[in-house]
């Protein structure tokens, strides 16, 4: 073997321990990527555990509620068969607490004493007597809701072993309470009152039956403008729109629009809906047009994306045997294009239904009590009636924040579980 052969050998093998070693830098690179990736998940999936578990931790005892029994009697006199909507029933509260507990004594005990009742237990009388008016002039055994600081110290949060100083309750309430405990006149029961009111200012009085109702007049508002609209733009830029500068411009304002902040969207309403065509101030038929304008890019740009899915084939198998080309849209193109567009068109209600900067810009941030009974009425949404709970004070509604959230994930895992849903179940594969 000459010197050349073996240069060339040599430098053969060099070049094998190169790549041989070039391969293990590469293999151990990439197995660093798949550790980082698989670190990357499973700190999302903590962070994500660790947010619900605060909400649930937070929020389920939302969903329970103290009631006291009161022994109320309904005296004739104090009573107007004609209108048995004006009597003092709060008066009869109070006289039910003065006389379980007929040793306070002094304007500053009784107030005390009457603080363990909601301010609502007058109107659970009213409602019971004027469902039925014969319990005048007898004595009835009433459950009426608890205050919410009686009710926070039955749930715990309220501890009894720090100084009175400290707490929100004092010695005389809590020996109140345990009395009351021990008569059996005392209990938690499952907290209807919050699925079935409306906002208030009393904690234990407040519901997201309003807020939820104004969230579904909103979502059927923007669902039956903005499906139609946009699978009808999809259909025309996509199918029948020739490719000039113009549909490019359009193509490029949709995909901007699609990216613009939401509040810009409740800036437009405001000066639009409301400033220029006086349309109703914080109400659901104002909410749908803005989130209307908000999802209308996002169902567009799906509409068009499964659009681009049906393969050619199918157009030109259609157009082949005789249909024209809106025949060939309406009753093959579009049909095995509707699932994607329906998982697109979900999606952005769903995004909508979580929103609440623009409808803050359109006044639905005020309190609204009474439950809306249309479009045009004041209403609100579980965002916005969420965002007022968290900034209120009391720790009663700090529970009823995070119940709140706890139904709108409810309601968005459900939207988003029916997008998957669709689309597996009806999507096809090509």
């Amino acid at each position: 073997m000459n010197s050349t052969q073996s240069n060339t050998m040599s430098q053969q093998k060099t070049s094998i321990e190169k790549v041989r070693g070039s391969l293990a830098r590469r293999y151990r690179a990439e197995k660093r990527f798949k550790l980082l990736g698989l670190a990357a998940i499973f700190v999302s999936l903590v962070a994500l555990a660790i947010l619900f578990i605060t909400i649930f931790y937070n929020g389920h005892t939302a969903f329970q509620q103290t009631w006291v029994a009161l022994n109320v009697t309904f005296e004739p006199d104090l009573f107007d068969a004609q209108n048995l909507l004006r009597a003092d029933y709060e008066g009869l509260v109070k006289s039910s607490l003065r006389d379980s507990f007929p040793e306070v004594q002094g304007r500053r005990q009784k107030r005390k004493l009457y603080g363990l009742v909601s301010s609502g237990a007058s109107f659970e009388l009213q409602k019971m007597l004027v469902a039925d008016s014969s319990l005048i002039d007898t004595t009835q055994k009433v459950w009426v809701p608890a205050a919410d600081e009686v009710d926070m110290f039955m749930k715990g949060h309220i501890d009894r072993s720090q100084p009175e100083s400290e707490r929100l309750l004092k010695d005389s309430q809590i020996a109140w309470i345990d009395r009351l405990i021990s008569e059996g006149r005392l209990e938690k029961r499952f907290n209807t009152t919050f699925f079935t009111a409306g906002d208030s200012r009393e904690p234990e009085l407040a519901g997201i039956r309003g807020a939820t109702v104004g969230s579904l007049y909103v979502l059927l508002i923007t669902l039956l403008l903005s499906f139609p609209i946009g699978v009808a733009a999809a259909l025309y830029l996509e199918e029948f729109a020739a490719r000039n500068r113009w549909t490019d411009f359009i193509e490029v304002n949709i995909n901007n629009l699609a990216a613009v902040p939401s509040i810009v969207y409740g800036l437009l309403g405001l000066a639009v809906f409301l400033n220029f065509f006086g349309l109703p101030r914080s109400s659901s038929l104002v909410g749908g047009l803005v989130m209307t304008m908000m999802t209308l890019p996002t169902i567009i740009i799906a509409g068009r994306i499964a659009l681009q899915s049906v393969p050619p084939s199918i157009r030109e198998a259609a157009l082949g045997v005789g249909a024209s080309k809106m025949q060939t849209i309406f009753h093959h193109v579009l049909p095995l294009a509707l699932p994607g567009m329906l998982t697109g068109t979900i999606i952005g209600m769903a995004r909508a239904l979580g929103e609440t900067a623009p409808l803050l810009m359109i006044g639905m941030v005020a309190f609204i009590v009474d439950i809306p009974g249309g479009v045009t009425d004041p209403a609100t949404v579980l965002p916005v009636q969420i965002y007022l709970w968290a900034d209120s004070p009391e720790r009663a509604f700090m529970e009823r924040t995070s119940a709140a959230i706890m139904v709108l994930l409810a309601f968005l895992v459900l939207m988003n579980g029916t997008a998957v849903f669709l689309r597996n179940r009806f999507e096809r594969r090509w």
